[in-house]
Parts: structure tokens; C-alpha cells; sequence
């Protein structure tokens, strides 16, 4: 079965070609990070604007790179939801105008399932059972993960999610959009141990996360650093990124491991953009190859929001038997709040 998925939750259009037999057959992105730069965040209006623009032409170019045509298409795959309403609604229309027009089954994705099996378009491939850490930018979270529709919640973020932290960190330190990866780079020629920040909840015995004191400490301390004019040296600017990434960095690995503890499991997949993070990597690499685990990653091009989770989620759901492929009905919702357990609890009953 050959599915077309599409990706339109927040700022990234993504499409891609995925078969069921034969894995990833094609995908394209386009980011609208020059296009939000200049307003310092996402606009939601000229997102969705984008991404009516966009998704058609990518369509073309994902079947041309797969060698398919329209007819060749089994069914289709969309982010039905969490995500701004909008830009939701663009991805989800045109996977169900696609639908209708060749009479194919269209299968509505959670946008964090598809970060969370998206480690399994890497090789070598993670086996279930295994611990998630989910660090996407509006999310963090660790789940144990026994297949496919089958997520347990050991833990989340009880306010900001570290990408939040990264993202308000860097503008606080007068970094670019998006911040996360703009203060990660900064951060690699900064000494970490200069400064003190807090770890909250490191040692709070369950799994939950909080980064919003770590952002206050950061502010805090960038006002007692600043000249008379306002101003942060360009060392400390570069030793508080260091400094706010290794904080970040012992909270997320502290946690993972603890989850590792809790269930007994020795396998950890990483999921999302913040997974992308070489001070992250490296150390999750290093602890669990200490402890005989194995962590697993995404490509680094599918860290961001993109096509292929998408698609491979719903090809993985087909296989599973989670996905309805008999509904003759093309009507559909979005659901820009929307709990990754909802998926569970469905596939339950």
C-alpha cells in the first residue's frame, strides 16, 4: 500500500510518499523560518496563507521523486491535530479533497505520534518495547511506548517545554528566530560552568519537567551582567547559551534515564526538534551506552515537523489494524488541542 501524507500543523509544510512494504519513498519540505524571522515567532494567518501555497507544488514533487502518479496512490495521511487551527485546516482539506477525488480512505495522524515513531525510519531500527523522550518545540514529554497506538504518559512538562526554554532563553539574549537552534550554536564556544542555573525537578523524584524558573534564573541574571547602556558582552551572551543548554540538557537526560529505571526497559528513542541537539545526542549516547542501552534518533533532516511521520505513522497503523480504511465518508475535523491518550483510549475501545 503506497500512502501520501501531508504535514501542515504549524510552520513547516511537509509531504511524502511511504509504502507499506517498502518504506520511505520520497518527501520534500518547505520551512517558513525566513518568512516568521522578521516578526521574532510564528504568524499564524500568514502560516496557513503559506501553506496553501505551498502543499500542491510539493505534492508534484513527491511523487515525481517516487516515480508515482495519482492513480498509484492507496490512500492518503494528514495531521488531523495538535496545531494551530488554521494551518491545519490546509493540510487536512487538501488530503480529503485527494481522497474524495480517487476514492481512497484518508487516515487523520496526531502530529505527536508521528514525532514519537518517527525514530523508525532510521536503521538500525528501535524493537518495542521502548521509553520516548519527546522534546518537539511546544512539547516535552516521556512515554513508554509498547507498539503502535500503545503509549503510556510517564511524564511531561508541567509549564514551558524545553524547545519553549531554548526559543525565550535566545530572545532574552537577543538571538534570532528560531531561537533554539540559534542559541545551540552560540552556546558551542561558550564555557557552561560559568554561570550557576537551576535544574528544576531534576530531583523531584517523578518524571514531570519545568522550565519556566530556568528562564527566570537566565533573565535575572542577563539584567545583573548588563552594561549602563543595556548591554551584554558578547562572553557572556555565549557563556549564558552554554550555560542554559547544559541545564536543559541534565534535565532532559536526568529524566530519560529515570524513565529507563522506572520500566525496566534499555531501549530510548528521542523524538522531535530538540532531538536534534549534538549536546543532547552526545550525552544520551554516552549514558546509555554506559549502561548497555541503546538511544535511538530520527534522520536530522525528519527532527522538524515534516511529511514522512506522517505517512509512515499511517502506514504503521495500517499494518497494526488501528487505521479505518472502510469510511466512505470525507467529512472531517481538526483538533488543534488534542491529547496524544485520546489515540490510545480510541484505539482501546
Amino acid at each position: 500500500m503506497i500512502i501520501l501524507g501531508f504535514e501542515s500543523s504549524c510552520d513547516e509544510t511537509g509531504v511524502a510518499a511511504v509504502s507499506t512494504e517498502r518504506g520511505l519513498l520520497a518527501h520534500a519540505l518547505h520551512s517558513q523560518i525566513a518568512m516568521h524571522e522578521e516578526y521574532g515567532g510564528v504568524v499564524p494567518e500568514l502560516a496557513s496563507r503559506d501553506h496553501i501555497r505551498r502543499v500542491l507544488p510539493l505534492a508534484d514533487e513527491v511523487l515525481r521523486k517516487a516515480g508515482l502518479s495519482f492513480s498509484d496512490l492507496d490512500a492518503v495521511a494528514y495531521t488531523a491535530g495538535p496545531g494551530l487551527a488554521g494551518a491545519l485546516l490546509v493540510g487536512a482539506s487538501v488530503a480529503q479533497a485527494f481522497a474524495w477525488a480517487r476514492g481512497l480512505p484518508a487516515i487523520p495522524i496526531h502530529h505527536l505520534e508521528g514525532h514519537l515513531l518517527s525514530p523508525l525510519l532510521s536503521e538500525p531500527r528501535p524493537e518495542f518495547p521502548f521509553v520516548a523522550l519527546l522534546v518537539s518545540g511546544g512539547h516535552t514529554q516521556l512515554m513508554r511506548v509498547g507498539g503502535v497506538g500503545d503509549y503510556e504518559l510517564l511524564g511531561e512538562t508541567l509549564d514551558d517545554a524545553a524547545g519553549e526554554a531554548f526559543d525565550k532563553t535566545a530572545k532574552l539574549l537577543g538571538l534570532g528566530y528560531p531561537g533554539g537552534p540559534a542559541l545551540s550554536r552560540l552556546a558551542e564556544h561558550g564555557d557552561p560552568t560559568r554561570y550557576k542555573l537551576p535544574r528544576p525537578m531534576l530531583h523531584s523524584g517523578d518524571l514531570d519537567f519545568s522550565f519556566s524558573g530556568l528562564k527566570t534564573a537566565v533573565l535575572t541574571r542577563s539584567k545583573s551582567l548588563r552594561s549602563e547602556e543595556g548591554v551584554l558582552s558578547e562572553q557572556d551572551r555565549t557563556d549564558l547559551a552554554a550555560a542554559t543548554e547544559a541545564a536543559i540538557v541534565d534535565v532532559l537526560a536526568g529524566k530519560a534515564l529515570a524513565a529507563l529505571d522506572r520500566t525496566g526497559l534499555t531501549r530510548l528513542v528521542v523524538a522531535g526538534g530538540v532531538g536534534a541537539n549534538r549536546r543532547l545526542r552526545r550525552r544520551l549516547e554516552q549514558a546509555l551506552q554506559a549502561r548497555g542501552g541503546r538511544v535511538y534518533f530520527p534522520p536530522l533532516e525528519l527532527c522538524t515537523d515534516n511529511g514522512a511521520m506522517i505517512a509512515y505513522a499511517a502506514a504503521l497503523r495500517v499494518q497494526a489494524g488501528l487505521a479505518d480504511l472502510g469510511s466512505a465518508s470525507h467529512a472531517f475535523t481538526v483538533r488543534p488541542r488534542w491529547d496524544l491518550q485520546d489515540v490510545c483510549a480510541r484505539t482501546a475501545a
